[in-house]
């Protein structure tokens, strides 16, 4: 017969392989963050900027599958419950989209560009004045119709180590 002992030991590897345990601990910390969290004192109000930064977070996180941190992001930070419309950010953010980035959050496409661009300034120092090379550099201070689409997905495979992004769908 089985001692506690390992019964315990056999159901923490049987929830661990599930993925459940580690859920299970994510629920735990936010039901204690939103019994411990202070309704009555109020929020500071949220700047533009980080209202932007926390969706973008936020729809990554959802996007993971981490409704926990999501849900604990939204309580600390004061976000509206309601998230905030996709169209809308992309026109917040001036940022071009294509039809491959728009099935991965804003975030992606915007690191995977950043990426790209610091791949090609690169290549630039190693073959200056190159005419062969077509290379362009994303800029957040250009206009949206000057920029080259964020194209996260199809780029994301050109890059030196696309493995940081393996959770992204190809």
């Amino acid at each position: 017969m089985a001692t506690i002992s390992e019964l315990k030991a056999v159901l923490k590897d049987t929830l661990e392989k599930r993925g459940t345990l580690g859920q299970i601990k994510a629920r735990i910390r936010g039901e204690v963050f939103n019994a411990l969290d202070d309704q009555s004192e109020p929020r500071p109000p949220l700047s533009r900027e980080n209202l932007l930064i926390n969706e973008l977070i936020r729809e990554y996180l959802e996007f993971n599958k981490y409704k926990y941190a999501a849900s604990v992001l939204t309580a600390e930070s004061g976000q509206p419950e309601v998230p905030l419309d996709r169209d809308f950010l992309v026109k917040e953010l001036n940022v071009v989209e294509d039809p491959n980035s728009r099935s991965v959050p804003l975030l992606y496409g915007i690191v995977a560009q950043l990426l790209l661009s610091d791949r090609e300034e690169k290549a630039r120092q190693t073959f200056p004045g190159s005419s062969s090379l077509q290379l362009s550099r994303w800029n957040f201070g250009k206009a949206a119709n000057q920029r080259r689409p964020m194209a996260a997905v199809s780029e994301l495979a050109r890059l030196e180590d696309p493995s940081i992004f393996q959770g992204i769908p190809r």
